[in-house]
């Protein structure tokens, strides 16, 4: 448990055979609101009806029962 706390990934098998991976878990990290919205300087604002348009063009937007 040491070396996944330190970064390191495993690959479990049983018999040869994988069957699982042991893996950090990746740390969240905190971005200030400064950073965020210098990333995003300069880009387009996002058109709703193309995004839509879109999102519709892709997935099938009439309700169904589940």
């Amino acid at each position: 448990m040491r070396a996944v706390e330190a970064g390191v990934s495993f690959l479990v098998t049983r018999n040869g055979v994988p069957v699982g991976e042991l893996t950090p878990i990746r740390k969240r990290r905190f971005v200030p609101k400064e950073e965020l919205l210098e990333r995003f300087k300069g880009l387009e604002p996002i058109d709703f009806k193309r995004f839509r348009a879109d999102i519709d063009a892709f997935m099938d937007p009439s309700p169904r029962d589940w």
